[in-house]
């Protein structure tokens, strides 16, 4: 028979490909097609391997590759919140710890309390391998929206400070990778696709 680590392994493999049914309020670069969180999850591991080298500190690439492939693996349960509803908490919530501790428990002992582990550091985001990751999981929307005329700014009535103050955590894992981001939405204002005001019964 098939041991018991591999069976629920499998079972684990099985139940994250509900993740391609996360959609996100991000559209594809130059797209109208929404992105889903295992696109997003898949394209944040291929900035990893790339963009490494401009990390502040020095990285553990495998280690960050493990937290941006599963650090939305919670949402299978919990939902995608956006980050700039301001109506909502962005905070570890109840409701994401519980769907933590159900899909990463589908694993062997081990792998769940590794992957929990994991999970939690990236959201508390403390490590040089954290704030890499969070580096990467603000930098790829705003790539996104910048080649979308604005996308989810302007669908939603994001304003200037609501972008910079979501966005300047990038500049705790890679100062390089945050002077062109900041670049970016300064020229996004000077483009008119990003106001200087929100709208705030937008976000509601």
């Amino acid at each position: 028979m098939f041991n018991d680590d591999l069976i629920k392994q499998v079972s684990f493999i099985k139940e994250i490909d509900k993740l391609k049914y996360i959609q996100r309020r991000t559209k594809l670069f130059n797209s109208n097609r929404h992105e889903n969180d295992a696109e997003h999850s898949w394209h944040l591991a291929m900035m990893t391997l790339v963009l490494a080298g401009q990390s502040n500190k020095p990285i553990d690439v495998l280690r960050v590759l493990k937290m941006v492939l599963i650090h939305d693996l919670v949402e299978i349960d919990a939902g995608d919140t956006f980050i700039y509803d301001t109506s909502k908490s962005h905070s570890n919530t109840d409701e994401e710890r519980l769907a933590a501790k159900r899909i990463f428990g589908l694993l062997p002992k081990a792998q769940t309390e590794e992957f929990i582990a994991i999970w939690e550091e990236f959201e508390e985001g403390i490590t040089d391998d954290a704030k890499f990751a969070r580096t990467m999981d603000r930098f790829e929307p705003l790539l996104q929206n910048t080649s979308n005329n604005g996308g989810t700014w302007a669908e939603f009535n994001v304003g200037y400070d609501q972008v910079y103050n979501k966005k300047k955590v990038i500049n705790d894992g890679s100062s390089s990778i945050w002077a062109y981001a900041e670049q970016l939405i300064n020229d996004s204002v000077e483009k008119g696709i990003l106001k200087k005001q929100a709208d705030t019964d937008g976000l509601k």
